[in-house]
């Protein structure tokens, strides 16, 4: 199901609210607007887009508390921080109420665009689960997540 479209930020409180607690964090009003933003989308947004979607309904909020945000959703493990080569970071969620988003992406070169991609993911774990395992036991190094981006260019910009 793509992000936005009945994942649990209805009247009821949202998936992640347990999380939060589970935390110790409290849940502020901000941290819920960019929630609902990432939830709402299926753009990879920087946090001054987040920003402007956020100041839009909650006028009040300073794009220093949006940085900070970010930061305590992504050390939370509710959001991923994606740098794709173009100076800015992005975010997006990393779950939501119904299980993991896993995904990859296909990030062109020459306009910028960000594709999200589940084709072969299913093989992909496959592999990667090889590499992990022994990665883990060359380096004694516990891993906790992955993100592949392949770079190349998109079908308007080839």
């Amino acid at each position: 199901m793509p992000r936005g479209h009945g994942r649990g930020f209805g009247m009821g409180p949202g998936w992640w609210h347990g999380r939060f607690r589970g935390c110790g964090y409290r849940i502020t009003i901000p941290r819920q607007e960019i929630l609902k933003v990432l939830n709402q989308t299926e753009e990879h947004l920087s946090a001054e887009e987040i920003y402007l979607r956020v100041h839009k309904v909650y006028p009040s909020v300073g794009l220093t508390t949006v940085y900070r945000t970010l930061e305590v959703l992504a050390d939370m493990g509710l959001v991923f921080r994606l740098e794709f080569g173009d100076g800015k970071a992005r975010y997006e969620l990393v779950e939501g109420p119904k299980g993991k988003l896993h995904h990859h992406h296909l990030v062109c070169t020459d306009c910028g665009r960000v594709i999200d991609y589940t084709d072969f993911i299913s093989e992909e774990k496959e592999l990667l689960d090889k590499t992990e395992k022994a990665l883990s036991s060359r380096h004694n190094f516990k891993i906790l997540n992955h993100q592949i981006h392949f770079y190349g260019l998109c079908n308007k910009c080839k």
